[in-house]
């Protein structure tokens, strides 16, 4: 078998990058060994010579794959005038034998983005000696369940929630008990016993008017509106006096118009002490006061005794009340929890981000495709493996038939794909044969490449070619970059990012392209580890 590369890209790249500011950069890598056995760790070191001045940014996390990070130590720091060099160290294993390629990894110099080499690692199998040592039959494997575990914000949000609850019902459960303890008193007690409070105040003698006659009309206010049922509370002084003459004259009420007319003048000295500041001298004060006992004394005879039909009336009106209250109560409730809600969330947002919220409470199909069971499979001959979080399905491509079936040279095609190219991620494999005496160009063949992609709607392709190698050492053609193309329901124009492995066997050529949203950093970490499990296995394997 056969494999071609064409690739001067990088040569350009790497010769700008050295001669940038006039002073070398250099990224470097290596390992302590090649060859490990299950479970041993390597220590594999990034080396970086800087200018003194620059921003050095090395890789963190799960980037060596297939390899696992166990442990990633300080950077190390040398001085060397002109020059800076930095370092660092990483402990990595595997538990599976076999041959593994530590895949380039990027260290951002500044803006830079500069990439160490590949790097090849051998894990054996701990041989054991079956003469020496005895063997004994497997144990039955006993299921123990996962443990149920809550994130730690969860539980502060349902403890917040509950306070919020436990709070509101304190407030309207002493509101509650305030309000029966007013209700078993009845009103005309009660307006007597806040008159007899009123003149153990000393608001006439502190020359308090305003606020004592606030008080003063208050009393007589709350007691029309629970014994006469008259919107006391809410009615102007006029209105009040209007209501109490038409009861009167409608014979609800046994008052004379004197009387009404007496608590009107009360009213009206009343607003002209809270609205205007005209208190009246404390005579007219005092005897205001009496005016409104002597109201309140005609009223409490002037009032019939209810009827039955009255009576029953009364008791739907309670029963109103008790349902606005409840009403109140879950309405303050629900507003409670939405503010602990959005309070909570403002927090995580501003402690963790708005990505790991929205990730948290709405979740995320490309996060959930990364920590989900990838699938272990191979497709065409010769077989590509590779791992996948979903596995590719055989399918017929218009739009590829139509360009096979203008080119002559291409005797047949199969295709695998997960998905669309407007997806959210589209993983596909293409296998292409060609006539035996065809002449596979590489720059043709990325024509190819993107006639497909232009013939889905794609525009604006900007593209970077380099060197692949797979991790049975097969080298091939790496195309990267984006384009944009136009949601066909929405209209809208998408960003999308693409990465394409391009391998030719004879007279076949081997592609497997991953296209995914632009912003989208989880499929972009799943497009490296797809592209990091390619490899082509012999025959005997």
């Amino acid at each position: 078998m056969k494999w071609i590369f064409r690739g001067k890209a990088l040569v350009f790249l790497g010769a700008l990058a050295f001669t940038f500011n006039g002073v070398a950069q250099e990224i470097t890598s290596k390992i302590d060994r090649d060859s490990i056995k299950i479970g041993e760790q390597i220590i594999y070191t990034i080396t970086a010579t800087v200018n003194p001045g620059d921003e050095i940014l090395f890789p963190e996390g799960q980037t060596f794959f297939p390899m696992e990070m166990v442990e990633a130590y300080k950077i190390d720091t040398t001085q060397l005038q002109p020059l800076k060099i930095l370092s660092r160290q990483y402990a990595l294993t595997q538990f599976d034998s076999g041959s593994y390629l530590i895949g380039q990894q990027t260290v951002k110099v500044n803006d830079q983005f500069l990439q160490t080499d590949s790097v090849r690692v051998e894990v054996k199998d701990v041989l054991v000696d079956t003469t020496q040592q005895k063997l004994f039959p497997i144990k039955s494997y006993i299921d123990i369940e996962k443990p149920f575990q809550l994130s730690s914000w969860v539980w502060w949000t349902l403890l917040a929630i509950i306070f919020v609850v436990g709070l509101v019902y304190l407030i309207f459960n002493f509101k509650k008990k305030k309000d029966e303890k007013k209700k078993r008193i009845p009103p005309y007690q009660q307006a007597m016993l806040s008159l007899q409070e009123l003149d153990n105040s000393k608001l006439i003698d502190d020359r308090n008017l305003k606020e004592y006659y606030s008080q003063l009309t208050e009393i007589s206010r709350r007691y029309l509106e629970e014994k006469v049922e008259i919107r006391a509370l809410e009615f102007t002084s006029n209105e009040l006096v209007e209501e109490l003459e038409h009861r009167r004259q409608s014979k609800k009420l046994n008052i004379s118009q004197d009387l009404i007319d007496d608590f009107k003048r009360v009213l009206q000295r009343a607003d002209l002490a809270k609205f205007a500041k005209m208190a009246p001298d404390m005579i007219t004060a005092k005897a205001d006061r009496q005016n409104v006992e002597s109201f309140t004394n005609s009223m409490q005879n002037a009032i019939p005794e209810p009827t039955e039909e009255e009576k029953k009336r009364d008791e739907a009106y309670q029963e109103i009340l008790r349902k606005r209250r409840r009403t109140r109560k879950i309405a303050f409730s629900i507003i409670g929890i939405v503010a602990v809600l959005i309070l909570s969330t403002v927090g995580l947002i501003a402690t963790k981000g708005y990505d790991y919220v929205k990730d948290a409470y709405f979740g995320n199909a490309s996060k959930e495709l990364l920590e989900g069971e990838w699938i272990n499979s191979n497709y065409g001959f010769p077989p590509m493996y590779l791992s996948t979080p979903e596995v590719l399905v055989r399918k017929v491509n218009d739009s590829i038939t139509q360009m096979v079936d203008e080119n002559e040279l291409i005797l047949g095609y199969e295709v695998f794909e997960s998905g669309t190219v407007f997806s959210d991620i589209y993983m596909a494999y293409f296998s292409t044969e060609y006539k035996e005496d065809a002449e596979i160009d590489m720059e043709k063949l990325q024509d190819f490449i993107f006639k497909g992609l232009e013939n889905e709607g794609a525009i604006n392709i900007l593209n970077k070619d380099e060197e692949f190698r797979s991790l049975d050492g097969t080298e091939g053609a790496k195309l990267s970059g984006s384009f944009t193309i136009k949601n066909p329901i929405t209209q809208t124009e998408i960003r999308k990012n693409y990465q394409i492995i391009v391998f030719n066997a004879n007279n076949k050529t081997l592609n497997l392209m991953i296209v995914y949203n632009e912003k989208d950093r989880y499929a972009d970490e799943i497009a490296n580890r797809i592209v990091n499990t390619v490899e082509f296995k012999n025959e005997t394997e």
